[in-house]
């Protein structure tokens, strides 16, 4: 196990490396590598990785606590059974990663690219989606309630069992997906029926 504490890294190369179980606090990363990395069960705290490559990297049982990943690729990544806690996501691709068992509570994840990923039965309340891709996801039994979906896109999303009420879902596409046995609030509902064309009075 290792700790690395208040430090900065610039387009340094850690591709490939062994950082399971590590501790980082306080640290900051731009654009550096991380493809390949074996990161499981490490632990990052405030930290920030900016324009950073984790493709193919591992991260399973990883904690992260008000740490930023902005627009960093983690295509490919295995992010099972990690935990984001009131982390900034925004910009950052998610392309063929693995997401099943992950814990995500608070934060933003706007303008984040999730498509086709599992998030089936997850806890996604008061999360920011502001933009975000969740096209073709898994995300049957989801819980979206009071999370800002403001002009995300849902196309073809598998959404039965989800739980809308509360969310901000301005500018999104109703008619992209189906809604068969999606929860949704009075607001929703409203602005589902003017998507086509009714007149509400």
């Amino acid at each position: 196990m290792f700790s690395y504490e208040d430090k900065h890294y610039t387009a340094t190369d850690f591709s490939g490396s062994m950082m399971r179980e590590g501790e980082l606090i306080r640290c900051t990363f731009t654009k550096c590598r991380f493809r390949g990395t074996e990161l499981d069960e490490c632990t990052t705290l405030s930290c920030q990785f900016i324009d950073c490559d984790f493709s193919g990297a591992s991260f399973n049982g990883s904690i992260h606590k008000g740490s930023a990943f902005t627009n960093c690729i983690f295509a490919n990544t295995n992010l099972f059974v990690s935990k984001f806690e009131e982390c900034k996501m925004v910009g950052s691709d998610f392309s063929g990663a693995n997401l099943d068992a992950i814990t995500i509570l608070g934060g933003d994840w706007s303008y984040t690219n999730l498509r086709q990923t599992n998030l089936t039965k997850q806890q996604l309340r008061k999360i920011r989606f502001v933009e975000a891709d969740l096209s073709d996801c898994k995300l049957e039994k989801a819980d979206f309630r009071d999370s800002d979906l403001t002009h995300a896109r849902l196309s073809k999303a598998m959404l039965k069992g989800a739980d809308f009420r509360g969310a901000k879902m301005d500018g999104v596409d109703f008619k992209a997906f189906d809604l068969t046995g999606v929860r949704i609030d009075i607001a929703q509902a409203m602005a589902l029926a003017r998507s086509y064309g009714a007149k509400l009075e």
